[in-house]
């Protein structure tokens, strides 16, 4: 073919395009050999999840200044990369945009140099740099291309031919270079993907034409391929990410800070907008840090424990995914491996994640203190679709159960994540809300483990939504109030008649009253009381308890409910989360109900 001697803007971008293409067809397969830093399995979707925002953000900006794009690309990949090597990505991008600022094209010479300015720079992003990674694949392809110039290539079509044949190489050594990676039999799953990259631009630029960008198919991984490597004690579980922008960001003085904190620690950006990755047991302790430095946004932070748990264990057909709305014991999300997306809680001028940055008891203490009256927002749409493909690359289908549509945006956030109507994921509004939520959510994760596909789960979930109910009794409606969820007026007439309400979802899934206690005494008998009456004798009952800064009254409650109905199969204690207390406050009580119904393996019933 004709030799390339330069770059512009849309040729950089016709290529990316088909370079992206190329890792997220190839998702699966580098989330399979995903063992370092942390076996979790989610490299390959992090990486496809920060090139495709290049894609979305740059869509409508190509620009044929090759300066111009780059900075586009540049912004882009920084605005949405996810996970270790999304952040080393972005950080090599930010690093090509440097070595081509102020320049209308690329020369052979010019390109060389700006690919060597993104690998220093890619290497400085990180704390602690490691031989063996992705690290070593760009400084060899780096290396091979100013080889290559020196010895008279000028054609960039060529140079990337060589370079690629280097970065092949190099990336099977990586085997040999980290332990870990040695002792899984498998390359380094960042350095696969940007070998995936280099592979998708060659090709293109070799065999395509420059009116069509390849879309290559999906590669199928067999459902009995594991996920490579083991599951390891970690030393940190969530992977927290954030966003800082301001003035001048001093990187090195936040980088010592949060080396003390935390691990796998990579900052990439500029002075003005930098994307914070570490991994740390409290999310909220690095934003805290990052917050001397700048304007935090875009938090994320995603529990390392649970991804390990889906990529290592026994691969099941379906995942069960819901948000924080839904109140779940830990160990119930523990042994039925549920996944949650947290939604947003705001106190004045700080952003929380839910049940992630901020825990039960920071919670109560900030509603003690009652400064500021929180606010609860759903999780952005890429919190969900990054969840959605990291477990569609370990499970058959994906089924949320979310958020009540008519008491959140969450539900529908869920549903525009689904942006490729994939049948193998499927949103279920839950038309609940808290501890009912709650119950769905485990009905529907116990089903999924005794091996019921997503079909007969959603069923069996139409068949006992109705019947699940969640019922809170709230003694102070001056949360409330605070809130506007109630008119001052009515909270002075239940004050002056001392009137206890009891709230309820309905079957639209709405939050509604349900009637009230008379007198603000003897609450629990009261309340179990109410319950006793819309717990059907003949039925056999899952129960969950929640509370809200009040656990003594919670387990009165518990002890009262199990001494009023005798059909109780299950029943937990836990903090219940922001998602109705933000409005009920403190002192408040609440109570899921669901008819149990007999689970066997699928297998044996069919």
């Amino acid at each position: 073919m004709p030799a390339i001697r330069y770059l512009n803007g849309r040729r950089l971008h016709r290529a990316l395009q088909a370079g992206i293409a190329r890792v997220v067809a190839r998702r699966e397969y580098i989330n399979r050999i995903n063992v370092f830093p942390v076996p979790d399995g989610d490299t390959g979707t992090n990486m496809a999840f920060t090139l495709v925002s290049i894609l979305h953000q740059t869509r409508d900006r190509v620009e044929q200044n090759i300066s111009s794009m780059m900075g586009h690309v540049a912004d882009a990949a920084l605005d949405g990369s996810r996970g270790n090597s999304g952040a080393i990505l972005a950080q090599f991008l930010q690093g090509l945009h440097e070595g081509c600022r102020k320049r209308r094209t690329l020369t052979a010479k010019r390109f060389c140099a700006a690919v060597e300015r993104g690998a220093a720079a890619a290497r400085e992003a990180i704390s602690e740099p490691r031989d063996g990674t992705i690290l070593s694949v760009i400084h060899d392809f780096s290396t091979e291309l100013n080889t290559q110039l020196h010895n008279g290539t000028d054609d960039i079509v060529e140079l990337l031919n060589r370079g690629l044949d280097k970065t092949r190489k190099s990336l099977a050594r990586t085997t040999s270079q980290l332990a870990v990676l040695q002792q899984a039999g498998v390359v380094d799953a960042g350095a696969q993907g940007f070998v995936d990259l280099l592979e998708g631009v060659y090709e293109f630029v070799h065999k395509g034409s420059i009116r069509e960008i390849p879309q290559p198919e999906t590669e199928t991984i067999e459902d009995d391929e594991g996920a490579a490597g083991q599951e390891m004690d970690l030393t940190h579980r969530f992977c927290t990410e954030c966003v800082i922008t301001g003035d001048n960001i001093d990187r090195l003085a936040m980088r010592q800070q949060l080396a003390d904190i935390g691990s796998s620690l990579v900052i990439a950006g500029t002075q003005r907008k930098a994307r914070v990755h570490v991994h740390v047991n409290n999310p909220d302790d690095a934003y805290r840090i990052c917050e001397q430095y700048g304007t935090v946004s875009s938090q994320k932070a995603d529990d390392m424990h649970a991804q390990q748990q889906a990529a290592h264990s026994q691969r099941s057909e379906v995942a069960i995914i819901t948000d924080s709305g839904a109140d779940i014991p830990d160990s119930e999300l523990e042994r039925l491996n549920i996944h949650i997306v947290p939604l947003r809680v705001n106190f004045g001028d700080r952003d929380y994640l839910d049940k992630v940055s901020l825990s039960s008891e920071e919670f109560y203490q900030k509603m003690r203190e009652g400064k500021v009256t929180p606010r609860t927002s759903q999780p952005p749409v890429g919190d969900f679709r990054r969840q959605f493909q990291f477990l569609a690359s370990h499970h058959e289908n994906v089924v949320s159960i979310n958020l009540s549509d008519r008491l959140s945006g969450t539900h529908r956030a869920a549903q525009t994540a689904n942006d490729s109507k994939d049948s193998g994921l499927q949103v279920y509004d839950s038309r609940n809300v808290s501890a009912g939520q709650g119950l769905l959510v485990m009905y529907a994760a116990e089903l999924a483990k005794a091996g019921y596909p997503a079909e007969e789960i959603l069923k069996r979930l139409d068949d006992v939504a109705d019947l699940t109910k969640t019922y809170a009794v709230v003694p102070d409606l001056s949360y409330a109030v605070r809130g506007g969820r109630v008119p001052l007026s009515k909270k002075r007439i239940a004050d002056w008649l001392h009137l206890t309400p009891v709230i309820a979802n309905n079957r639209e899934g709405r939050v509604v009253s349900k009637g009230v206690l008379l007198g603000r005494t003897k609450l629990v008998p009261r309340f179990a009381h109410y319950l006793e009456k819309r717990a059907t004798p003949a039925e056999r009952w899952r129960v969950v308890v929640g509370h809200w800064d009040n656990l003594a009254d919670a387990e009165a409650l518990a002890e009262e409910l199990r001494r009023r109905i005798k059909g109780i199969e299950s029943l937990h204690i836990l903090d219940a989360g922001v998602a109705v207390g933000a409005h009920a406050g403190l002192g408040a009580l609440v109570v899921g109900l669901q008819p149990w119904r007999d689970i066997t393996l699928y297998r044996a019933v069919n």
